[in-house]
């Protein structure tokens, strides 16, 4: 019976055969044409963008060109050698013009870009802008300062693209709040600088504006994801600079570059304007900050920002000025300190840094006290990156499906682009010998429904309290802690996520902290880094010590942590730590 139907239906077999092969032919050639049609969009979106930006810097150049012809007395090298507290000065008593501060800057930007690529555009309004600042009769805090904004704080009329492609056609509507309350202060963004492929990552390369390199060595990045802020500032191309911080973005290359970085409490500046890549994420507070040379040029910037300004145009912002007694007292300090969170053990000369401005501290009639934070690797593992990737990174991925990743990115995406289920098998199979790896594989596949994420977000309210029960134990004022650097060599950093725990650690407890270069890298570091094993031995402790080799001469930073809404004491304790180590290199030069 069967047979005679087999014999019968045969040739019509053969014929639906034929058609599913013809059509899956058709359907595998159709997708790759329409890959190649989307692939071959992006190139063309990427070639104007770098058109525009080019052109953008040219006009930069002629702008720059004309006024020198104009004004060639222009001391260029006075107007960068001075401290942010005093060009103001100078601007407001009129023994510098504006011009000259603004144009001289524009200058040593474009030459800072030629060297490490890390402007994303020139703002030509900014000619406009200083026209208008010279007119109004009540001059803001920093008059006539020209300063840089990170590529995706809004600015009316530009793009913020956060390092991706698809955001190429977007431009800003309007000033994000940071950049109006700026301008009423008197200060004047003049660039947009660069920005790692989705933010969420401490390098700083995308597929559309290129690698930027650290000002210090070239062969290394300049952290991220402030990157761009980090490797201007550090080559004086910048005064001041803005940056935003969700796992240590603007802690990170401020130690990589060997700047003064604030991360403030989130929610004491206004976040209006400055948008990411996926918005709405509440588990772990991401806000902006500024970056420069000098602690006082942070705290000027504070004073600057904390005004009826910033609490009028974004009411959620809490009306509290900046607290010059708290800022300026000089009452001996009751310090916490740490050298390891115990999650991953950082290099030599970051534990050193450590250990040499605890001393520096104490001998200045400070009181330290051992302090441990309590569980980070659950804090890490199972509250900040469950909690960033609660959707399992589906929608992180879903943007970069749409992009041609970069390079730099690619082993980040490989993780995210491992099916949940296999995720949880191989965390199953490494844990024995490679246990954190298994414990952020689990992190990654995020949580399981809107239930689980409440669970999660009351974990996080928990471990706030038990972080600050331990801390009021201790009588703390404030925590020293060691950051993650020197800097990593190029493509390192998607390859060691977990080695910014100490950074991440106080975003997810919403704690200012900021970093303060204190020493340098040693010979004796680096031949003491030959013997680091790390806690564990395993393959991250490895990698980490290819990252960082080689790093005699560059910056080496600390930490410095307040509780919440205690900025202005946070920035205290960094001028205090920043002030000793500047003594204490004086004196060796003696």
């Amino acid at each position: 019976m069967i047979h005679e139907w087999l014999k019968q239906s045969w040739p019509q077999v053969k014929i639906d055969i034929h058609i599913v092969l013809a059509l899956t032919s058709s359907t595998a050639a159709a997708f790759l044409a329409f890959r190649w049609m989307g692939q071959n969009r992006i190139k063309k979106q990427i070639q104007e963008a770098r058109r525009k930006r080019d052109h953008g810097l040219g006009q930069m150049e002629k702008v720059v060109q004309e006024f020198k012809q104009q004004n060639p007395g222009v001391q260029a090298a006075h107007v960068l050698s001075l401290p942010l507290a005093e060009l103001v000065e100078k601007l407001k008593e009129g023994s510098l013009s504006p011009e000259s501060v603004l144009y001289t800057y524009m200058e040593k930007a474009l030459a800072v870009h030629q060297e490490v690529n890390c402007v994303r555009h020139f703002i030509p309004e900014c000619e406009q802008h200083l026209q208008e600042l010279k007119k109004q009769k009540e001059r803001g805090l920093l008059y006539g300062v020209p300063v840089s904004i990170k590529d995706h704080i809004a600015y009316k009329g530009h793009l913020s693209t956060c390092g991706l492609v698809q955001s190429l056609g977007a431009l800003a509507e309007e000033d994000s709040v940071l950049v109006e309350v700026l301008k009423r202060q008197g200060a004047n963004p003049f660039v947009i600088t660069n920005v790692p492929q989705s933010l969420l990552n401490y390098d700083c390369s995308n597929s559309t504006f290129g690698q930027t390199v650290n000002p210090c060595d070239h062969k290394r990045g300049p952290g991220g994801s402030s990157g761009g802020e980090g490797a201007l500032i550090a080559a004086g191309g910048s005064i001041l600079g803005f940056g935003s911080d969700l796992g240590g973005s603007i802690r990170l290359p401020s130690s990589f570059c060997g700047l003064c970085g604030l991360k403030p409490t989130a929610g004491r500046l206004s976040n209006l304007g400055v948008r990411g890549p996926i918005d709405g994420i509440l588990t772990v507070p991401g806000t902006v900050g500024p970056m420069a040379r000098d602690v006082e040029s942070l705290a000027l910037c504070m004073k600057a920002l904390l005004c009826d300004d910033m609490f009028q145009l974004d009411p959620f912002v809490p009306p509290v000025f900046f607290n010059e007694e708290v800022y300026s007292s000089s009452t001996p300090l009751r310090i916490g300190y740490y050298d390891t969170d115990g999650y991953f053990l950082l290099p030599p000369c970051m534990r050193r840094a450590v250990h040499e401005t605890k001393k520096l501290l104490q001998e200045a009639g400070h009181t330290l006290v051992p302090f441990t934070p309590p569980s980070v690797d659950y804090a890490i593992d199972e509250l900040y990156i469950k909690g960033l990737f609660a959707d399992g990174g589906s929608t992180l991925l879903a943007m970069f499906e749409r992009d041609i990743v970069d390079p730099c990115l690619k082993p980040q995406v490989a993780h995210l682009r491992i099916p949940k289920l296999v995720r949880k098998v191989l965390a199953k199979f490494v844990k024995p010998w490679f246990p954190r790896l298994a414990s952020h594989l689990n992190a990654l596949c995020g949580v399981r429904s809107v239930n689980c994420l409440w669970e999660l977000n009351d974990k996080v309210m928990a471990y706030r309290k038990t972080f600050v029960d331990q801390w009021k134990k201790s009588k703390l004022d404030v925590v020293l802690c060691p950051v993650l650097g020197p800097a990593f060599n190029l493509r390192y950093p998607s390859k060691l996520l977990a080695a910014i725990s100490y950074t991440m650690l106080y975003n997810l407890l919403n704690f200012p902290a900021g970093v303060v270069p204190v020493t340098t890298v040693t010979e004796a570091d680096e031949e003491e880094l030959g013997q680091h094993r790390g806690h564990f031995g395993d393959p991250w402790d490895k990698r980490l010590k290819e990252a960082v080799k080689g790093a005699v001469g560059l910056p080496v930073a600390v930490q410095c942590v307040a509780l919440p809404w205690q900025d202005e004491l946070c920035l205290r304790f960094m001028k205090e730590v920043e002030m000793l180590s500047h003594q204490r290199r004086l004196e060796k030069a003696m």
